[in-house]
């Protein structure tokens, strides 16, 4: 198992607008114009999944396995070459201020991990970034 955790991000909205956006796929559709067609093709989701596919990776499918009010959302595969779980931590601060971490758990082989490790980090970066910038209103 290798885990990929991004930083630790500042959403200017209150936690349960967020979580009410992001425990939601269906949600998907507000964004659906900033996903870029040329590297995401085959894009669906309903409110507990979402699919797509990904050059050179293929067909990936997560669903919705854990939703805890406000505070945690947990994602897994159904459909990757990779098995992989995804949970996204919400902390409300203070009024229009809630900290959002993301991690994704991996289940590498010793062979694979040097390879993918620091892809992996990156794109828990850049979608951690961009679910911080989520129009949440």
């Amino acid at each position: 198992m290798a885990d990929f955790t991004s930083e630790v991000r500042t959403i200017p909205h209150n936690d349960d607008k967020i979580f009410a956006m992001l425990s939601d796929m269906s949600n998907l559709e507000r964004v659906r114009d900033r996903i870029p067609q040329d590297k995401i093709k085959n894009f669906t989701f309903d409110r507990d999944t979402c699919s797509f596919t990904v050059e050179p990776v293929g067909s990936v499918t997560f669903r919705i396995i854990e939703r805890e009010p406000n505070k945690t959302i947990k994602f897994s595969t159904t459909n990757s070459p990779i098995p992989l779980l995804l949970w996204i931590q919400l902390k409300q601060v203070a009024a229009n201020d809630t900290k959002m971490k993301m991690t994704v758990r991996a289940e590498l082989n010793p062979f694979l991990k040097p390879m993918v490790s620091k892809p992996l980090q990156e794109a828990v970066d850049k979608i951690s970034e961009i679910v911080a910038h989520l129009p949440y209103e």
